[in-house]
């Protein structure tokens, strides 16, 4: 009895100290991150244009991250649009520094443009980033000017009308092609917009008849007189779920027009990264100790009350993900059969 209670002791006496070696780890690291990026500044690049969406949730986020960042480091905010998100990623990738003061808040489709794009052409590898979260749930939809040939999705296949878009890898060049290819909507697409304010701006002044892949949260957020004065009819939403709002309008999902299964399969594919619709990521020799503190600090500052209450009041819809629920998530989509992606990557080509 007396040899099980020193055994006790004993077991006890080794977790506790077992307990501090890991308390004083993880402070040490602690210590080394804070000396790291103390006086240091953290360049957050949106691989989009200025005014759009993904640009106003990354300076939302950037007000607030830095001061649970150990070290407190300065964060700044700049734009580097093209190729959806793509120029921004490879600069990141192959150009900027390593070390864990570059991040980039990049377009979620963006993730996908190394199963989707031209071989050689796209040069990193988005399994490798080190994600460390995303800023919600996007929800996407199909918009069209009141005034357009077509006021629903179903009329879209029968009626021509023209859509604005960005760049290969951006969802408002994706979807619509999707849709185009795969649905059979009569869609006539611009391609070449920096990003969705530049698109927002085209529809206003009557250039294009709409846009699909737009930004739920873009809508609410920057241009809710749109559906208020019944500007813009909302075609679809265009995801794997209903989005709050657009679901009470009685927007239908695209995704439920589809005729086969392997349509839907197909659509599946393009629409699942929807599910961390506004990722922030790092390159992948940042240190671990690193993005862990990085990860921590953005769950946080998305959490922080001053951003929500900020958020709110702007209509930014949050719904965050961490790092590690998005990483597993892209590593996820790299394990689809190749068969599946070969006809995906079809289904979003368009003919010059």
């Amino acid at each position: 009895m007396h040899f099980d209670r020193r055994l006790r002791l004993a077991a006890g006496s080794l977790a506790s100290v077992l307990a501090l070696i890991g308390s004083l780890s993880c402070a040490n690291a602690q210590d080394a991150v804070a000396q790291f990026y103390r006086g240091k500044t953290l360049n957050m690049i949106v691989g989009s244009s200025a005014g759009g969406g993904y640009d106003l949730y990354a300076r939302t986020v950037a007000r607030t991250i830095g001061k649970y960042i150990p070290g407190n480091p300065t964060v700044v905010v700049s734009n580097m649009p093209g190729a959806g998100s793509v120029v921004a990623i490879q600069n990141m990738y192959n150009v900027l520094p390593k070390d864990g003061t570059v991040m980039v808040a990049m377009f979620f489709g963006s993730v996908l443009e190394p199963l989707f794009g031209e071989p050689g052409k796209v040069k990193f590898d988005a399994t490798k980033l080190n994600y460390i979260g995303s800023a919600n749930k996007e929800g996407s939809i199909c918009i069209a000017r009141a005034t357009a040939a077509a006021k629903t999705l179903a009329e879209t296949f029968e009626k021509e009308i023209i859509v604005g878009a960005s760049a290969q890898g951006g969802s408002t060049r994706d979807f619509p092609a999707l849709m185009k290819n795969v649905l059979g909507s009569k869609f006539k697409i611009v391609a070449g917009y920096p990003g969705s304010n530049e698109i927002s701006l085209a529809l206003e002044k009557g250039e294009i008849d709409g846009a699909c892949g737009y930004g739920w949260s873009s809508l609410v957020a920057g241009r809710p007189q749109w559906v208020r004065d019944k500007f813009v009819n909302v075609l679809s939403q265009d995801g794997l779920s209903h989005v709050p709002g657009a679901k009470e309008m009685g927007v239908p999902l695209a995704i439920d027009f589809a005729k086969t299964p392997e349509q839907r399969q197909i659509m599946e594919l393009h629409y699942a990264p929807l599910e961390f619709g506004r990722p922030y990521a790092v390159a992948p020799e940042v240190p671990r100790d690193r993005v862990e503190a990085l990860r921590a600090a953005f769950t946080a500052a998305i959490s922080d009350k001053e951003l929500l209450a900020e958020a709110h009041k702007i209509n930014l819809d949050i719904e965050p993900l961490s790092g590690a629920e998005v990483q597993e998530l892209v590593s996820r989509l790299y394990k689809i059969p190749a068969e599946v992606v070969a006809k995906a990557k079809q289904a979003i080509r368009l003919e010059n």
